[in-house]
């Protein structure tokens, strides 16, 4: 049997086109001779449609486009996601659900069995879990349908599983010769090879059949999906991966063991570059903008991020605006210039030494005899916020925020000011991985000036200011913020990996009370384990100190 993974890019809600997508890779996979074309979770509607579950409206169109999809079914079988209605009187209004569709009939419908809550996922929200499992007969194979979360539950390979029941070990107990997953699984480092082929493979070991893994690809929102759709033999072996980061469709005869489609490799930081980009580009395309404008500081965050934006969009969709004041080092203007030009991008200066200045004079009298603190350094960022959110507003540019993640945590970032913006593109991106991803880009020419990655990290908002004048080398904070954020350790358990625990308490509290800020950001593109955001809910107001 000739399977086809079609590894599209849906985008939520836009049925006319997810369906006319959706027809041509039906039309693609018939050309070279599948016998089965298979589609992501909820390739019909997108992933994740979030609150647009509970939209009556919302489900009918879903219902309408597989009926349309269906009409292009004939000469191949396909397995569409979908929203399908719970018939029952009981429970949510709605399942998860892959279709089985041949000769322009839907065959069988499959609902998801597992529904995660944990994370970015939140499916019991939305999702009435499946009541029956069953296995269906093609081709004389007998498949085992699920839907991403269903795969995930191994007792063997996982310390302490989900659930209680494992949906995989039901279909093989009824005779399932071939487990198909359509799924819409995000992207965090390291997780493809460290986690999912691991456990695809184990599962091919353990139950000596081939898997067929399909995955969305794509970003929406603060989510990226990079695809990699896999086909593990019944030995246990890779046999076929789609393209990571892009649509894909790969044919693969499931009896011929040999390596069909090889994988492509990655480093890490080549698969963060590239979450980064996807995530940019289908964020701006989906929510209509054309152009992002950018403030430039000179430093190693906007350099990033903008050429990531100009590798993400192309130079001429790129603006950089540079707005120095009387605390602005000229090297830092100077390097701000540089990468503008190195980029080929449109910039302008804005100095704001008088309005910073109007701002003392209105405010002299009621900071009268009070020392210049973090009120003035505030008022610099919100200048330069309202100048560039002015721009926004006047043209239609989407803004780039460009804090990172290591400054989120701490609250090293003002409301209003740098955090101003549309898309926080590389808020889940550690600083020491800010330097890792400038040395990347400029691998083959020098897009990043040298001075802007050599000179130490400041925000320039009072005389000689170091941002290691008040934060502990970002390799000492980057190492605490992971095993607090990411890792959930408590501060006994993170002094004992070696750090002073007068600067992890610091760093903890610094977290704790700084959610408020957090709460009010762009959203950002997720690629760690755990992003802020949706995926790390924490309460404002609260007296949990970390220990």
């Amino acid at each position: 049997m000739k399977v086809a993974l079609a590894q599209i890019n849906p985008v939520v809600g836009d049925f006319e086109n997810n369906v006319r997508k959706i027809c041509s890779f039906i039309e693609q996979a018939k050309k070279k001779k599948g016998d089965l074309v298979i589609f992501p979770e909820l390739a019909v509607t997108g992933y994740p449609p979030k609150d647009f579950l509970d939209v009556p409206a919302f489900v009918e169109r879903n219902l309408e486009a597989l009926n349309e999809i269906k009409q292009h079914v004939s000469g191949i079988a396909a397995i569409v996601g979908f929203v399908d209605k719970n018939k029952h009187s009981y429970g949510k209004l709605v399942h998860n659900a892959a279709a089985f569709i041949q000769d322009k009939e839907t065959v069988s419908v499959h609902h998801k069995s597992l529904l995660p809550t944990y994370d970015v996922f939140d499916e019991s929200r939305y999702f009435e879990p499946a009541c029956s499992i069953a296995p269906i007969q093609f081709n004389n194979y007998t498949l085992g349908i699920s839907i991403c979360e269903d795969i995930w539950n191994d007792e063997e390979f996982w310390a302490r599983p989900l659930y209680e029941t494992d949906p995989i070990e039901n279909f093989i107990s009824n005779g399932a010769n071939v487990i198909i997953n359509i799924s819409a699984s995000p992207f965090t480092v390291g997780k493809h090879d460290a986690i999912r082929l691991r456990m695809l493979t184990h599962d091919a070991k353990k139950y000596k059949v081939p898997f067929v893994y399909v995955n969305q690809v794509g970003g929406n929102d603060e989510l990226v999906f990079d695809g990699s759709s896999t086909v593990i033999n019944a030995q246990g072996k890779l046999i076929a991966q789609a393209a990571a980061f892009e649509e894909d469709l790969i044919i693969v005869d499931l009896e011929n063991s040999a390596i069909q489609v090889s994988p492509q490799l990655f480093t890490p930081i080549e698969t963060v570059q590239k979450t980064l980009l996807l995530g940019l580009r289908d964020y701006v395309a989906k929510c209509g903008f054309k152009k992002v404008v950018i403030g430039l500081s000179g430093g190693i965050d906007s350099a990033v991020t903008a050429a990531l934006a100009v590798e993400a969009l192309g130079g001429e969709n790129v603006i950089g605006v540079i707005m120095p004041s009387q605390f602005s080092s000229p090297g830092s203007v100077d390097d701000a210039v540089q990468l503008s030009k190195n980029l080929g991008i449109d910039y302008k200066i804005f100095f704001i030494n008088d309005l910073f200045d109007g701002y003392q004079t209105i405010l002299r009298e009621e900071f009268k005899g009070l020392p210049f603190d973090i009120a003035e350094e505030n008022l610099q960022a919100r200048i330069r916020g309202n100048i560039i959110m002015a721009l926004s507003n006047k043209y239609g540019y989407l803004v780039l925020s460009t804090g990172n993640k290591s400054e989120m945590a701490i609250g090293y970032c003002t409301l209003y000011g740098d955090m101003s913006g549309g898309l926080a593109l590389i808020s889940d991106v550690p600083k020491t991985m800010v330097y890792e991803l400038a040395k990347y880009l400029n691998r083959k020419k020098r897009i990043i000036p040298q001075e802007t990655i050599d000179k130490p990290p400041s925000a320039e908002l009072k005389p000689n200011q170091l941002d290691q004048d008040s934060l502990p080398p970002y390799d000492i904070l980057d190492g605490i913020l992971k095993a607090y954020v990411e890792e959930s350790k408590c501060i006994e358990e993170i002094v004992r990996m070696g750090f002073d625990e007068t600067i992890v308490r610091d760093i903890i509290q610094k977290v704790n009370r700084n959610e408020y800020k957090r709460r009010q950001a762009a959203p950002g593109i997720k690629v760690t384990s755990k992003a802020f955001g949706s995926g790390r809910r924490m309460p404002i107001a609260h007296k949990f100190s970390g220990e």
